[in-house]
């Protein structure tokens, strides 16, 4: 079986890794255990989350164990990577709500059905219960103040004013890494690029408290060739949940993206095999406007059934 970093790699989504010969030689080794957190901060998960859900089943698919992590602790807190202000303060009663709704999504994508099948869990089950003076002394002396004021996660927040509350976040997802390696055996944290500090402080605290190797992977974001963050419209975000985002919707969102998107989507948001991936880029690469349209609906309609099922993205 082809080593799934190898995959990965190939259809671009890794960004950054700890050390890339080793995350490679760990993940063709045997079974690896990992985790992707999300925050429920909102009552659906939108398709920049589908980056995240797509590595998620690549590495299930090649054998893995997923830990996907509701963050109903994190999100009291509020993470501050990638924003220029405070993100809005939740209840605990709209983020069990949110987190509900994120379970029946995971559901969709994940095998959960065995005893080595995906895991899902809630940091709010060890998080509301630390005891924060203990809390700081056991693992808050890990960590540089001076260390994490460069971290990337925070530089756009100092600009406009860092509150002390978003600075206790990169603590809290390191004890997550912490937490999951004990119960779980996690060696391996992914996500976004936006959140490499957060990531791999966890790696470097289960190092100093239990001595161990673990190792972080942070993969692209789902941006334009332009730069600029997809899945937003005139009218908001496109979601998953097709009570926010209808199937018809979401598949014209991808049916009207543009002409140098098509392929790299494909990529990373597709099963479709790069072999025929290639062939559509051949066709498309002298601006035969058929050949685009052709692989655009391709591109909406393979992405369509895979968040919606096929009966909808026949009818869309």
């Amino acid at each position: 079986m082809d080593n799934v970093f190898d995959i990965l790699q190939e259809r671009g989504f890794v960004e950054q890794s700890t050390n890339m010969e080793e995350v490679r030689e760990l993940l063709g080794s045997g079974p690896v255990t990992f985790y992707i957190g999300f925050d429920p901060t909102a009552d659906s998960l939108h398709v920049g989350h589908f980056i995240q859900i797509m590595v998620m089943m690549h590495m299930q698919k090649a054998g893995h164990r997923p830990i996907a992590l509701i963050g109903g602790g994190t999100t009291l807190v509020g993470d501050p990577s990638g924003r220029t202000d405070m993100r809005k303060m939740l209840t605990k009663e709209e983020i069990a709500a949110n987190a509900e709704k994120f379970k029946k999504t995971f559901s969709r994508f994940l095998r959960f059905d065995d005893k080595d099948g995906a895991i899902m869990v809630n940091n709010a089950d060890w998080l509301l219960d630390l005891k924060y003076i203990e809390f700081i002394r056991d693992y808050g002396r890990f960590f540089s103040v001076n260390r994490m004021l460069t971290a990337e996660c925070f530089k756009i927040r100092l600009e406009k004013g860092l509150t002390f509350l978003e600075f206790n976040y990169m603590l809290m997802q390191s004890y997550d890494f912490l937490e999951l390696y004990r119960r779980y055996g996690a060696l391996l944290e992914m996500g976004g690029n936006d959140q490499w500090s957060n990531i791999l402080a966890g790696a470097d605290l289960i190092r100093r408290v239990e001595g161990a190797q673990a190792h972080a992977l942070t993969f692209k974001l789902l941006t334009t060739a332009a730069g600029k963050k997809m899945g937003k419209t005139e009218s908001g975000a496109v979601w998953l949940d097709p009570e926010k985002t209808s199937p018809y919707e979401f598949f014209q969102y991808w049916r009207n993206i543009d002409d140098g998107d098509v392929i790299r989507c494909m990529k990373m948001l597709t099963f479709l095999p790069l072999e025929e991936i290639s062939d559509i880029e051949k066709k498309t690469a002298s601006g035969d406007g058929k050949a685009i349209n052709g692989a655009k609906e391709r591109l909406a309609f393979e992405l369509t059934k895979l968040v919606h099922g096929e009966e909808e993205a026949e009818k869309a």
